[in-house]
């Protein structure tokens, strides 16, 4: 059982304890539920790490959370809807960050079966096999079908995975990204938003494209024109939301995503801290007065 000890505080938002973890749960429409967890990234800020529930005829859950303990996932899953209802589970791809309740759901929804490619199932297979009979293999450019409506599958433009793939769903309006158009936030509370229009404009920019070269780091050594190709598919969408693994929900902004997209290969490349910097970091933690 959840225990709720938070009540709605603005439209669409709930705050959900469990597990000594506290999870979001943002609603868009009747169609969808969002399920926020966060990182702290030293120096960066904070990141949102999303799941979510498409409550289709065939119900989809869209990847499972992270894979650290005590993150409540199921628990908050089971606020939105009956794991045994689940009939989907789209996983993105298989990073650690989208796998972490994704046995555990497959033991309580014994009807549901995962959606990825079979570079996915592959990846998966070196830590813990998937169950080949609940597994379903979904290309970029194909269609699934889950009731009362087509879920198309694409391959978002920004990825970390070859085994990434994202959908656009034709009743909604709404494309799933995975992790394309993430950013890191300057704060928990903006990470945990239910829009990504609180976030400041100046802010969101900056963070996108820091994201895109952390992310996707081989962007600045693309021809440019093929990557710009890979744009296209998304203008023609025009979804009316965009969902990110690691951003608020974007409602409206598909112009000012898009034309963050066609920046990124000529954004300052990422440059992450070294060893001096570590030693550094890890000296600022020592007590006054250690030796």
């Amino acid at each position: 059982m959840v225990h709720v000890e938070g009540l709605t505080d603005r439209p669409g938002r709930q705050t959900i304890r469990c597990k000594g973890a506290i999870m979001e749960i943002h609603r868009i429409g009747s169609d969808v539920s969002v399920l926020n967890d966060q990182l702290p990234v030293p120096g960066i800020g904070f990141l949102a790490v999303n799941a979510f529930v498409l409550q289709a005829t065939e119900p989809v859950v869209v990847d499972t959370g992270l894979s650290l303990p005590d993150r409540g996932f199921l628990n908050a899953l089971g606020t939105v809807i009956d794991p045994r209802d689940v009939r989907w589970i789209w996983l993105t791809h298989p990073d650690r960050d989208h796998t972490g309740a994704l046995f555990d759901l497959l033991d309580l929804a014994p009807r549901a079966k995962v959606i990825t490619t079979f570079i996915g199932a592959g990846i998966m297979s070196t830590e813990r096999p998937l169950p080949m009979d609940r597994v379903y293999l979904l290309n970029p450019g194909q269609s699934l079908d889950v009731g009362d409506r087509t879920l198309r599958a694409f391959r978002p433009p920004l990825f970390d995975s070859p085994a990434t793939v994202g959908f656009y769903d034709d009743k909604s309006g709404i494309c799933f990204s995975s992790d394309c158009f993430g950013a890191p936030m300057p704060t928990s509370e903006l990470a945990g938003s239910s829009e990504v229009r609180d976030v400041p404009r100046d802010d969101l920019r900056a963070g996108q494209l820091l994201w895109a070269t952390l992310d996707s780091p081989w962007v600045h050594a693309v021809d440019p024109d093929r990557y710009a190709d890979t744009v296209e598919p998304l203008r023609a969408m025009d979804p009316a939301v965009i969902l990110s693994t690691h951003l608020p929900p974007a409602a409206g902004q598909t112009a000012e995503f898009l034309d963050m997209l066609t920046a990124a290969p000529g954004s300052d490349p990422f440059v992450g801290p070294d060893q001096h910097a570590l030693e550094q970091m890890l000296a600022s933690f020592e007590p006054a007065g250690s030796a």
